[in-house]
């Protein structure tokens, strides 16, 4: 598996056929900053559904919301509440290895390409050096692209 690096925005895959959008979702039902607001600007249900989602969530839980006809959100519950806790960022690497598993799954049934920013490294506080490899180790069989937002 090749993960290819894009500038540009998640929200707007590259690329013909069916296509998951993945991100990282916390476990005690805050949305509103970050990468979801860039989801909640082109399709309401993935909040929707996410905010239906019985308290606590349960980490290493992916939710797959159809938006468009070739288009799936993948709400990733892999980030504990929303700030760090005795200098614990919110990140939870074994729920996002959980989470990367199921996505793996879906994206085969589906024949989808993956489609990412560089998840749990924003407001959950992970390093890139530690997630990169999960996604390498986990999804074997589908394209992976990772986006860069241009400076």
């Amino acid at each position: 598996m090749q993960i290819q690096f894009i500038t540009g925005d998640a929200t707007d895959p590259v690329g013909a056929g069916n296509k998951i959008i993945a991100h990282v979702c916390n476990d005690i039902g805050a949305w509103g900053a970050g990468f979801v607001l860039a989801i909640s600007k082109r399709w309401p249900k993935p909040q929707a559904e996410y905010l239906k989602l019985s308290r606590p969530i349960v980490l290493g839980t992916l939710a797959l919301i159809q938006t468009e006809p070739h288009i799936w959100v993948a709400n990733m519950i892999a980030q504990r509440g929303i700030r760090p806790l005795a200098g614990v960022p919110p990140i939870r690497y074994n729920a996002l290895k959980q989470c990367l598993g199921i996505l793996a799954r879906e994206a085969e049934n589906l024949r989808a390409t993956i489609h990412m920013p560089r998840i749990g490294c924003g407001l959950a506080g992970g390093k890139w050096e530690r997630v990169e490899p999960l996604i390498r180790e986990v999804i074997l069989n589908s394209e992976v692209f990772v986006y860069d937002l241009p400076h």
